[in-house]
């Protein structure tokens, strides 16, 4: 990024807004998704308002001592949460630790219902509050405690205190990654082009924001219909092609498509100027050029994740708004469309920490996948933050890492420009949704794309909750089937059959039919076992064409996975 435009940005929020800009270099340094002064207001609004209302006093002081109540009752059932695995092992069951467990429990659900309900706090002030307040009281469970925590006794009683020196190297080797990330290195087993993202193929297509890779055909003959895949640029896109038993692509080619995928570029201050719709522009509508001249005039189907989801939507409503009747098929993986209730994530955007955050990304060009770690931690911070800690440092364990907690680790960065426009246009205004949402030259219409849907959504996901992915039915009118799959944002997509424990839910929704509500989804949706793969490439044989031979490959640049996956 030039440093003539970083120097404009900083002066003008400096001129207009001095408190968001030291703010910013504060955040910058701490790369901290909460600031103190978001979170002031927040506990003021609620404390001057349960001041004002005795009866809501007497109401919670009530609710406390119903809830004291039950702490000395005979039930030692934690009272945990089916999410909650702090006090899965049944030793916490068994007195003293099972007061512990219900007391701390019994304490969070009081003072969550006590933020929640105040009556006339500002909702996101209730919510905000909340939030923070479970992110301190999860400091203090008594899983995170070596004398409250049996597992932990246990433990050291079993090894003599040598989980404890186990955990002290752990601590050594995470604060060398933290310290040196580049001394580190990828996992051995796990390496890009030797371990993950080997399904064959060749890069056909390079720009400056991405790589075309057009797989190898695993069958004599395929779906006349090419595949286009557009991963999210936040990930690299391996996600769907990790090792050859759970690789999303694989399975796909193995079920007779020609398939290609998005591979973007890991961006750096070069690429700060890059805009949404750059990629829009550079990205799918790119690739679909490239697949339909390697390919023929045929229709195409179309699969975004996430992020690259919400740019293929928007992709999609541009190509109906202008004529162009190249798609076959949309699905939407795990992504959202509208922004009305995209979940906790809501809580660290508003227009001052977006200001913040401009300023720290106008400084460096880009977001860096470390200030963004902060934010997504903390919506899980019980299981990946203390938990892990009591894991590695106290119980002295071993972390065994598999191909998704490689991948999760090798992380992207987002230009400045582009961020800024989708957390603005999109997550806070809910630009697209409302449509006002401007795609080459235009608005777009996301009720204009007449090509069937496929969405699937995760039960715990906490990047894109399934109610918000849901939405699409209320934006459009069109063929929708919906897919509900047990897991999160990642484990719920990368679902290969034969995977133990997984389920999904499934419901057709036909052109003109009415908009449902989630409840009314979960209640009538037909439940069934396994992995959702094959219903997806069952539900896209249905709307493709005879099989036949496979299309010749593009022109070779290198080989799959290319060069821009590596890049660090």
């Amino acid at each position: 990024m030039p440093d003539s435009t970083i120097k404009s940005e900083i002066e003008k929020l400096l001129a207009t807004d001095p408190v968001a800009f030291w703010r910013a270099m504060a955040q910058g340094a701490l790369a901290s998704p909460l600031s103190p002064t978001e979170l002031a207001p927040a506990f003021t609004d609620v404390a001057s308002h349960m001041a004002l209302a005795p009866a809501y006093l007497g109401e919670i002081a009530q609710l406390a001592l119903k809830q004291g109540l039950r702490s000395f009752g005979a039930d030692h059932t934690p009272l945990s949460g089916a999410d909650d695995h702090r006090f899965a092992d049944p030793v916490w069951r068994v007195p003293p630790f099972s007061v512990y467990a219900r007391n701390f429990l019994l304490i969070e659900q009081w003072l969550n219902h006590c933020l929640l309900h105040t009556p006339g706090v500002q909702p996101r002030h209730a919510k905000l509050a909340a939030f923070a307040a479970r992110q301190w009281l999860d400091a203090f469970s008594p899983s995170n405690f070596i004398w409250t925590n049996p597992e932990v006794l246990r433990a050291t009683l079993n090894q003599g205190g040598l989980n404890f020196l186990h955990g002290l190297d752990h601590f050594a080797r995470d604060a060398r990654r933290y310290i040196a990330p580049e001394a580190v290195g990828a996992e051995e087993n796990f390496l890009v082009g030797r371990d993950l993202a080997i399904t064959p193929g060749k890069v056909v297509l390079r720009n400056e924001l991405m790589e075309l890779i057009q797989y190898a055909p695993a069958t004599s003959q395929t779906r006349p219909e090419p595949l286009l895949i557009v991963p999210a640029w936040i990930m690299k896109y391996y996600i769907l092609d990790l090792t050859p038993h759970d690789s999303f692509i694989r399975y796909m080619v193995g079920r007779g498509f020609t398939v290609f995928c998005v591979s973007w570029r890991n961006p750096g201050p070069e690429l700060a100027e890059t805009s949404f719709d750059d990629y829009r522009r550079l990205g799918p509508m790119a690739a679909l050029d490239a697949i339909g001249a390697i390919c023929g005039p045929h229709p195409i189907h179309v699969l975004g994740y996430c992020l690259g989801g919400t740019l293929l939507s928007i992709a999609a409503a541009a190509m109906a708004r202008d004529k162009d009747d190249r798609l076959a098929s949309l699905c939407l993986l795990a992504a959202q469309t509208d922004f009305s209730e995209p979940g906790e994530l809501q809580l660290f955007i508003d227009e001052p920490e977006l200001d913040a955050l401009d300023v720290i990304m106008a400084r460096q060009g880009y977001l860096d996948a470390r200030q963004m770690a902060g934010a997504f931690s903390m919506l899980r911070a019980r299981d990946l933050v203390w938990s892990r800690m009591v894991k590695l440092y106290m119980l002295g364990e071993e972390e065994h890492p598999n191909d998704l907690m490689v991948w999760n680790a090798d992380a992207t960065r987002m230009p400045y420009r582009m961020h800024s426009q989708y957390l603005r246009s999109l997550f806070l205004h809910n630009d697209l949704a409302e449509g006002r949402f401007e795609a080459a030259g235009g608005k777009v219409d996301l009720g204009a794309i007449a090509a069937p849907i496929f969405a699937v959504g995760s039960e715990s996901d906490h990047v894109a909750p399934w109610r918000s992915v849901f939405k699409i039915h209320r934006l459009n009118k069109g063929e929708i089937t919906f897919l509900l799959a047990v897991g999160g944002h990642n484990g719920g997509i990368v679902s290969e059959p034969g995977h133990r424990h997984r389920s999904y839910r499934i419901a057709f929704r036909p052109k003109g039919g009415p908009a449902p509500a989630p409840q009314d989804f979960v209640a009538r949706a037909a439940q069934k076992s396994g992995s959702w793969w094959p219903e997806y490439a069952d539900w896209l044989e249905a709307r493709s064409g005879a099989f036949g031979p496979p299309p010749t490959m593009g022109k070779a640049l290198c080989d799959a996975p290319g060069t821009y996956v590596l890049e660090t």
